[in-house]
């Protein structure tokens, strides 16, 4: 079995966000018999889309680990609902916890269930900031730019993102 490298974006906007995430990024490890765990420094950030809710705690983590990208996206959404996410609650509304594959070593998925780069993964300031934390020379298989360069170039209007305290 091959191991991969793989990256996850966590956030949360409910209760104890920043326990939300750890408990998250915990559980996932786990549930992945992941190693090499990194972390990036958690943000305080603006929420996108539904502006009317309270702001996130966003950070993202990586992990090596022998299960496939679909075994990862698995995982990631009984986390979400065992940690108490509603399914039937709003397109990016509030949320206990969100864990989102972002890449997978280079490789491309697109299918209905998952979609690998994730497909707003260049636009979200509060996904580039933190992976820039871990692995800013990471390049983007698709858009061939690395994570700084698309952080520097990115144009959200500006969206507020703040170091965690």
């Amino acid at each position: 079995m091959n191991i991969h490298s793989a990256y996850i974006a966590v956030g949360s906007n409910i209760g104890e966000r920043l326990d939300n995430c750890l408990n998250g990024i915990e559980i996932f490890a786990k549930e992945s018999d992941a190693t090499n765990i990194k972390k990036s420094l958690f943000y305080q950030t603006e929420p996108l889309y539904v502006e009317e809710q309270d702001w996130f705690i966003n950070g993202v983590f990586s992990i090596k680990t022998k299960k496939s990208p679909l075994e990862l996206f698995d995982i990631g959404k009984k986390i979400e609902n065992k940690l108490g996410r509603n399914k039937t609650s709003q397109r990016y509304g509030p949320r206990v916890l969100d864990l989102d594959i972002l890449l997978v070593d280079d490789i491309i998925i697109q299918t209905s269930q998952l979609v690998v780069p994730h497909p707003r993964l260049h636009e979200r300031r509060f996904v580039l900031q933190p992976i820039c934390d871990i692995a800013p020379n990471l390049k983007h298989p698709v858009l061939k730019k690395s994570m700084e360069e698309l952080l520097m170039s990115l144009d959200d209007g500006n969206k507020k993102v703040y170091t965690y305290q």
